[in-house]
């Protein structure tokens, strides 16, 4: 480094970053470490997104969100944590360390020391950290960009987050690429490759709901004003955007085709424009609407490999699925090959351009969508299934009766208001029972239900079905299997309670 950076480095370790808002931060950080307007970074980013990105990333509330995703954080922790050689008396690299969370988990793996790059003024915060838990010295802070900074030594493994919606959304997986060149032979990645999925999907609603926002511009007296000029403008703006939220897999119609980064060999030029062929043998009849995209990260360790994984079969995480539409859906037959393309072109707001492209029996669909602006679609809901999944009659399984012997009340099995007296009426709840959580393990095809924690409750209007596993009040009696013997339900004069 040049005696200039290194002086106002200097400075702003020193200063603890004393009176600095996040936007000073970035300035004086760049004007610190940037030496030049033509590093890879400058080079391939808008300055105006730059400054959005690292001042987003500066807000505590924003670190919270990543590091309340139980999956991802436990995850990480986890594939350091069982591959201590890869850790132990070991120089780690963390990039783009944010609060520097996996700073921590290398050095409770036994790391040496930990140099922890952060360009937004989250790394003050970070320094914060590192002090108040007696790590000053062993883990670094360094405020500034990989591309733009120097380490004092080369490293034996690099730790990053580096994921975004997609995997490749916010390009932070070239700069992960490029503090490569810190890294010693053999060295260790953390994660170490990456897939991403492709599936097609049907779901008209959706088709639908994107639709209908459209529909506001074919108005003809909007307030006395024709917007219906605009209509077709609203409609490829709508089909522009993907969709991120969750979805039930049976939407799928055929086997995901993955496209697979390895980052111990990739260059981050590599990441500049992705080709994504397929081929897809259809499962089942239906219509296409798009193709739906998730990702699963290797930790590779000297001792085990653990998986991250956001397919829509496991465990929610704020990465949640991403779907694109197309504008023209098209129906497809089972047994029949859909062959296309996905080709992700990188741009300088830090996103991806997303054009794809399928073709049956001639017939050609394609859309082109901005990774920058999708549409956020989750909303906390479970996601339905697919209309006609059903192969029984699921009536049939709402009134199949649960006998009990207990004052002749029964449960009616599947159905949530499901507790009865002897003359088939609903038998309130006590008032002061309270409930810490109910996880079912799922009647039949009903959809799952769940009592919140520590919530307490007037009346039951859902009770635990039998087979349900549950959770006492105070926390007693974890992971209870209900079952005629722990359940009693007594007619109404008596009150309902359970034993457990």
């Amino acid at each position: 480094m040049t005696d200039m950076k290194l002086s106002l480095v200097t400075v702003i370790s020193r200063s603890r970053f004393d009176n600095l808002d996040a936007t000073s931060f970035q300035v004086l950080s760049s004007k610190a470490l940037k030496g030049n307007e033509t590093s890879v970074f400058a080079e391939r980013t808008e300055d105006s997104s730059a400054l959005q990105y690292f001042q987003f990333y500066g807000y505590l509330s924003q670190q919270q969100n990543m590091m309340q995703d139980y999956i991802r954080t436990a995850t990480y922790q986890k594939a350091i944590h069982a591959n201590l050689h890869d850790f132990a008396d070991k120089v780690i690299l963390d990039v783009g360390a944010g609060s520097g969370i996996l700073s921590f988990f290398a050095i409770q793996s036994g790391a040496k020391k930990v140099y922890a790059v952060e360009a937004s003024s989250m790394a003050m915060h970070a320094e914060d950290l590192a002090n108040h838990n007696g790590l000053k010295g062993k883990l670094i802070v360094l405020p500034g960009k990989i591309e733009e900074i120097e380490l004092p030594e080369k490293v034996d493994a690099i730790v990053s987050e580096p994921m975004g919606y997609m995997l490749y959304n916010e390009r932070m997986l070239e700069t992960y690429l490029h503090a490569k060149k810190w890294l010693k032979p053999n060295g260790k990645m953390f994660p170490t490759t990456g897939d991403l999925h492709v599936s097609p999907f049907t779901d008209e609603a959706l088709y639908l709901e994107q639709c209908n926002k459209a529909n506001f511009w074919q108005q003809t007296s909007f307030h006395g004003v024709d917007l219906s000029c605009l209509k077709n403008a609203a409609m490829k703006e709508y089909f522009r955007q993907p969709i991120v939220d969750t979805f039930d897999v049976r939407i799928c119609l055929a086997k995901s085709v993955k496209h697979t980064v390895n980052f111990l060999e990739a260059s981050e030029y590599d990441l500049h424009e992705i080709y994504v062929p397929f081929e897809f043998e259809i499962l089942e009849t239906g219509t296409v609407h798009g193709l739906a995209f998730w990702f699963d990260v290797a930790f590779e360790g000297s001792q085990s490999t653990i998986w991250l994984s956001t397919a829509p079969t496991e465990a929610l995480t704020h990465w949640y699925q991403v779907r694109c539409l197309i504008e023209n859906p098209c129906v497809v037959m089972r047994g029949q090959t859909l062959k296309g393309k996905t080709v992700l072109s990188a741009n300088k707001k830090q996103s991806y351009d997303v054009y794809i492209e399928m073709e049956i029996d001639g017939v050609v669909l394609s859309n082109t969508l901005d990774l920058k602006n999708p549409y956020f679609r989750y909303t906390g809901q479970a996601p339905q299934p697919p209309p006609g999944h059903h192969t029984a009659a699921p009536s049939d399984a709402i009134w199949t009766q649960t006998a009990t012997e207990n004052g002749g009340g029964h449960v009616v099995k599947g159905l949530t208001t499901a507790v009865v007296d002897a003359m088939g009426n609903l038998v309130e709840m006590p008032t002061s029972h309270p409930v810490m959580s109910v996880l079912p393990t799922g009647v039949g095809n009903m959809a799952a239900h769940q009592f919140q924690q520590a919530t307490s409750l007037t009346h039951y209007t859902t009770v635990p079905i039998l087979g349900d596993y549950t959770a006492a009040a105070g926390g007693q009696h974890q992971g209870l299997l209900l079952n005629n013997a722990n359940v009693s339900v007594l007619p109404a004069s008596h009150g309902v309670h359970w034993s457990h």
